[in-house]
C-alpha cells in the first residue's frame, strides 16, 4: 500500500472513531505501518501530530453540537472522552478562545475540517544520499527512555533536547568524545532505538562508534546494533531547521518515490563531525536503517 491511500485510510478510520477512545496501533495498522513510524510520518507529512489531530477535530465537533441544538456540557465531553466537564472545558477554551457556555451562547467558534490526503507534484529538489551495507557493530553511548511522538507537542524531540544539554553540562558528553575512534562512522552519534519501544517510550542514546578499548566510566554502556542496510542523507544548514526540512523531505519525498527501500526498521543515527551546529555551512548526517522491498 503506497503512503497516500494508507495515511487516508487512517484518517478515514479516525473520523468514524472520533466519539470512542482510539487506539493510535489500530489507527497505524490501517496504513500498515507500526504507530511509531507511522506517528512520525503523520506529522512530517500533515505538519501536525495524530494526537493534536483527533483533538482539534474532537473539539470543532463540539462546537458545532453547540451552535446547532442543546447539547449539553457535561454531555458533549463524555462524548468526545474527556474525563471531566473541567478538562473539556479547558481545551476547548484554549482551541477556541471561548468558554463552551459562550459558544452555546453564540460566540465565535474555529473550524478544523477532516485532512484529505491528495497527490501533489513534489520534489525538483536535490538529496545527497548514499548507501552503507553495515555488519553488526557496536556503540560506546549514554542512554535515557524518551517519549514516542503523540499528543499536541513533540515529546519525543524535547526529551532529546533536554538529554543533550544534561549530558553537555554534566560532562557525559566530553567523556564519550574521548573515546572516539578511528571508524566507519566519523562524528559524535544520537541513536534513536526505536525497535525497542516499551508501551509509550524508547531508548535514545548519544555516543560513538566502539573500537573495543577498556571503559573506564561506569555510567557508559556498550550496546550492539543489528547488521543493516542505511540510507545515509547529508544535511547542510543551520541546525535544528536544516535537519526538520530534511527529515520532512526524505518522508514525504524519498521514500514514497522509492522503488527499493522502505522506510523504519529499527534504528536511526544522527552523526555530527562537530558541535558548531549553529554555523550556516554546517554539515551532518542522518543514517536510516532500511529492507529492500
Amino acid at each position: 500500500m503506497d503512503w497516500i491511500t494508507g495515511i487516508q485510510k487512517a484518517i478515514d478510520y479516525t473520523e468514524e472513531h472520533l466519539e470512542e477512545e482510539i487506539d493510535f496501533e489500530k489507527v497505524a495498522g490501517e496504513a500498515c505501518s507500526s504507530s511509531f513510524q507511522f506517528q512520525r510520518i503523520f506529522t512530517a507529512l500533515c505538519g501536525i501530530s495524530l494526537g493534536e489531530y483527533i483533538r482539534n477535530r474532537r473539539l470543532s465537533r463540539a462546537a458545532e453540537l453547540f451552535a446547532h441544538g442543546d447539547a449539553k456540557i457535561i454531555d458533549v465531553a463524555f462524548r468526545f472522552c474527556y474525563e471531566t466537564p473541567e478538562s473539556f472545558t479547558r481545551a476547548f477554551t484554549r482551541f477556541h478562545g471561548i468558554t463552551p457556555m459562550e459558544a452555546k451562547k453564540g460566540g465565535l467558534v474555529k473550524s478544523f475540517s477532516k485532512l484529505s490526503v491528495k497527490l501533489v507534484l513534489t520534489g525538483g529538489s536535490s538529496m545527497d544520499y548514499r548507501i552503507e551495507k553495515m555488519e553488526a557493530f557496536k556503540v560506546l553511548c549514554k542512554r535515557t527512555n524518551v517519549k514516542k511522538p503523540m499528543g499536541m507537542e513533540n515529546d519525543a524531540v524535547k526529551d532529546i533536547s533536554d538529554f543533550w544539554a544534561e549530558c553537555g553540562k554534566n560532562g557525559t558528553t566530553e567523556k564519550i568524545i574521548s573515546y572516539f575512534p578511528n571508524k566507519k562512522i566519523k562524528g559524535l552519534m544520537g541513536i534513536s532505538f526505536s525497535s525497542e519501544l516499551n508501551g509509550n517510550k524508547f531508548p535514545y542514546g548519544i555516543g560513538v562508534e566502539y573500537d573495543g578499548r577498556e571503559v573506564k566510566d561506569a555510567d557508559l554502556e556498550v550496546v550492539e546494533i543489528p547488521a543493516h542496510t542505511f540510507v545515509v542523507f547529508t544535511c547542510r544548514g543551520k541546525m535544528p531547521e536544516a535537519f526538520n526540512e530534511l527529515y520532512r523531505k526524505i518522508v514525504s519525498e524519498f521514500f514514497p518515490q522509492s522503488t527499493r527501500y522502505e522506510y523504519g526498521w529499527g534504528v536511526e543515527l544522527e552523526v555530527y563531525p562537530s558541535q558548531d551546529i549553529s554555523n550556516s555551512d554546517y554539515t551532518c548526517e542522518i543514517w536510516i536503517a532500511v529492507k529492500e522491498k
